[in-house]
């Protein structure tokens, strides 16, 4: 039941970042209206830099893939850690009313990481 419930959150999750990251580059979502000041100007800092933002979509697309094969779990989790923690700081710092959604997401992510603990350590013996 467990891993049931966990390849299911772990494909929302992997879809989530599938979806952000084809957004970036097809922009088939629209921006909501009540988007504070500050994010609008965080993002159009960021489109500023031409190569980052088809990167950072490569990488969610990547990793969210990665992150839907049980196979590949693991190393989804790896690629999307550095996105997760942009995330997080974004709305810490930009849009607090995000973050009900991302403390859901990296849950997702620590339960993943945590389920594929002995496929890291080996890395570090």
């Amino acid at each position: 039941m467990k891993q049931k419930i966990l390849f299911a959150l772990s494909l929302l999750l992997g879809l989530m970042f599938v979806n952000a990251g084809l957004n970036k580059f097809f922009n088939y979502m629209p921006i909501p209206d009540d988007l504070p000041q500050s994010m609008i100007e965080l993002m159009t800092a960021l489109m500023q830099v031409s190569w980052l933002l088809p990167l950072v979509a490569i990488i969610e697309i990547i990793g969210g893939v990665l992150f839907m094969i049980p196979r590949y779990r693991a190393l989804g989790a790896i690629v999307l850690i550095p996105i997760l923690t942009g995330i997080t700081l974004i709305n810490l710092t930009a849009a607090p009313s995000g973050l009900p959604l991302v403390i859901a997401l990296l849950a997702i992510e620590c339960w993943v990481i945590f389920e594929n603990l002995n496929k890291y350590l080996v890395m570090v013996k």
